[in-house]
């Protein structure tokens, strides 16, 4: 669940878009203080739903400042709070 420290990582391959929601909702709801990045795992071999379903639902999310999309096509990363 956690990566580096103050990044926690949900892996939701293999779920359903309702299914990732729900457990992305409720990692953004534990998040505390120590958590500035939530670095959603999606992967994208098998489609790009679930990476399509994070990017929009949750670009105006209250909890996200922003999102990063990385090198790795199967990850985005949920940014809560900025380091600085």
């Amino acid at each position: 669940m956690f990566g580096s420290a103050g990044i926690m990582e949900v892996d939701v391959h293999g779920l359903t878009k309702d299914q990732a929601r729900t457990l992305i909702d409720s990692r953004l709801k534990r998040a505390n203080g120590s958590v500035y990045r939530l670095r959603i795992i999606h992967g994208y071999n098998s489609g790009t739903e679930l990476r399509k379903m994070v990017r929009s639902a949750y670009k105006n999310h209250p909890k996200v400042k922003r999102i990063e999309f990385g090198m790795n096509q199967g990850e985005t990363d949920l940014i809560l709070r900025d380091l600085f």
